[in-house]
């Protein structure tokens, strides 16, 4: 894991759910997969968690997170 990938997992596992950061470690995360071509497990896991959330109550998560899961998606090749 690398460290920009294990701050999205500190951020998006420790911010409180409504937090700005919660869909900004999403989104991160799109973008580390984008510059490495690669997430660890827990990493894959948190972006797809998130933009669950982020689709369900858009209060607990913002829509970023969302963005950031289809990146994950495109990037890794796991349509």
């Amino acid at each position: 894991m690398d460290i920009v990938e294990f701050w999205c997992v500190q951020v998006g596992t420790r911010a409180v759910p409504g937090s700005p950061l919660l869909g900004l470690a999403g989104l991160c995360l799109g973008h580390t997969a984008q510059r490495f071509g690669r997430l660890s497990d827990e990493a894959l896991a948190l972006a797809e968690s998130l933009a669950a959330r982020a689709e369900a109550e858009p209060t607990d998560v913002d829509g970023r997170a969302v963005d950031g899961y289809d990146d994950v998606r495109s990037f890794l090749h796991l349509w």
